[in-house]
């Protein structure tokens, strides 16, 4: 028989699968265990002693078996009847792809970048030149702003879809299974290219057209209808469907919806700092050790406190991670974060943001004298106005070629420029600032506040020895595309659909893999 059972273990002995037969057979009172399938595994380091929690399918007295893996059916759509233009080859697009090949409808990708592959090359430039490509950086490109930004895979977005399908697919094209049951699935920034390349490749065999270097800068549209998207080469792709999955970051794409007067709306987001500690130090305060056991993953942190009314929280976390710049246009600065699939860089780096409303964006353009006279207060660009202002802020006090301002974090709390800057992962260099100079004064007390409670929350985090990168903005899309309830169609076009981070319906890699297939089987069934 099968049996589920928890086992609350030591390191050493969740890393001992002998060991781990042994007390499954003592839980069951079974002694004849075949063997186990790890269904769910996570850490406890709340107490001084460090515990593994496991969830095991345990095979009793009875052969044991092979994970069983779900099969999935892709069609041949060459010459297929259907067609779909993808606009995005990230996680969102990608996946509504493999959805219509399923129902035997032709893909058309369109993505503004270059393949995976070839997208190295520019990130290897703007680290080392500071010369950033419009058209291929950390956030343009086929796979997305996931592919180079760790490869993180949780989510709370479980009502929105399948994590389970999103995890399995993403196994099938060569992830690790441990997915399937880490809490905190991850799969490293040095493993997802040949993950999108095996994706694409799929795409491609089963009769999908992938376009690189083809960036939308027009929409045909016939009454209540999208005929056709022309793009930056002069080429117009025609199609049945048309799924919008561009990005948190095509500011072009939002500025195009509003010229052609389609709805768009401004959506909240969050703004801050990207802060930097020696991995062995975070690693001391979670594991409350002086060195890390090696069967124990680099330790990682969630923090949020509520100061004056704001939120202040950490985000895209990256234990073992580099500091990268994530800029798309010359003259902004903005910096994200990645881990490879060991984690084993020397530091620990996350983002740490606060909420971003409305009537804050509009008060701080005006504070900068960046709000014109004839400007609408409900103008759905003001959040991405307010985006753009900061980076280009940071740009100017880093001295320009992607020099980020930078302060230790008790210089940072005592608006003190640092006479000196520690060891940072982030290639291009950094420029002592003071940071309060550079956020907006709402943005900058809440950090203030929020880093003193953490440092309260967890003992040590607040220290010289950490250094405040600005600025971490590209948190979500500022901008939401509104959708038509469950049709999930622009409320102005019947076949135009919405999708992903760039349109505001995700968070993140699974998030906009589910949204894309949710977008994708709506199209399916409709006649």
């Amino acid at each position: 028989m099968q049996q589920k059972i928890s086992l609350k273990l030591l390191p050493a002995e969740a890393a001992n699968p002998l060991l781990v037969v042994q007390l499954i057979a003592r839980t069951s009172g079974i002694p004849n265990v075949t063997g186990y399938h790890i269904l769910k595994q996570s850490i406890d380091a709340r107490a001084r002693t460090i515990w593994v929690n496991l969830t095991v399918q345990a095979f009793l007295d009875e052969p044991f078996t092979l994970r069983e893996q779900p099969s999935f059916t892709w069609q041949s759509v060459t010459g297929a009847k259907r067609k779909v233009v993808i606009i995005g080859a990230g996680p969102a697009g990608l996946f509504a792809a493999l959805r219509l090949l399923e129902a035997g409808i032709q893909p058309i990708i369109l993505e503004r970048g270059k393949a995976v592959r070839e997208r190295r090359r520019d990130l290897a430039i703007l680290n080392r030149e500071g010369l950033v490509n419009p058209e291929s950086n950390y956030c343009f490109g086929e796979g997305g702003a996931g592919t180079y930004s760790d490869g993180k895979l949780y989510t709370r977005s479980s009502k929105r879809g399948d994590i389970n399908r999103i995890l399995h697919l993403f196994v099938h094209f060569g992830a690790p299974e441990k997915i399937l049951y880490e809490a905190h699935p991850h799969i490293g920034t040095n493993k997802l290219p040949q993950i999108i390349t095996a994706m694409r490749e799929k795409i491609i065999a089963a009769g999908g057209l992938f376009y690189f270097g083809q960036r939308v800068t027009d929409l045909h549209m016939n009454g209540n209808s999208l005929t056709a998207v022309q793009t930056a080469t002069g080429d117009t792709f025609a199609a049945d469907d048309f799924i919008l999955a561009t990005g948190h970051s095509a500011r072009d794409i939002f500025t195009l919806l509003a010229h052609k007067k389609l709805h768009i709306e401004a959506k909240p987001f969050a703004l801050g700092v990207r802060i930097e500690h020696p991995q062995q130090l975070i690693d001391s305060i979670q594991y409350r050790c002086t060195v890390r056991n090696s069967l124990l993953p680099p330790a990682a942190y969630s923090l949020v406190e509520q100061v004056a009314e704001k939120g202040v929280f950490s985000f895209c976390m990256c234990p073992g991670g580099i500091i990268a710049p994530a800029a798309t246009t010359p003259g902004e600065l903005v910096v994200n974060g990645w881990s490879p699939s060991k984690r084993d860089n020397a530091f620990a780096n996350s983002g740490m943001v606060v909420q971003v409303e409305l009537p804050d964006a509009i008060t701080a353009l005006r504070r900068a004298n960046r709000w014109e006279t004839n400007r609408r207060p409900d103008d759905p660009l003001v959040l991405l106005s307010f985006q753009q202002m900061v980076e280009q802020q940071a740009f100017a006090a880093g001295g320009g070629g992607f020099r980020a301002p930078a302060q230790r974090m008790g210089d940072f709390c005592q608006r003190k420029v640092s006479a000196d800057l520690p060891a940072c992962s982030y290639l291009p260099g950094l420029a002592a600032v003071g940071l309060d100079t550079v956020l907006p004064p709402f943005i900058y007390q809440s950090l203030v506040g929020g880093f003193t409670a953490f440092g309260k929350k967890m003992r040590g985090y607040f220290t010289n020895e950490a250094v405040v990168v600005a600025t971490e903005s590209r948190t979500s899309s500022p901008v939401r595309i509104p959708r038509d309830g469950e049709k999930l169609t622009h409320p102005q076009l019947i076949n135009l659909y919405p999708c992903g981070e760039g349109a505001g319906y995700a968070g993140g890699i699974v998030s906009a893999a589910m949204d894309g297939e949710r977008v994708a089987a709506a199209i399916a069934v409709r006649v």
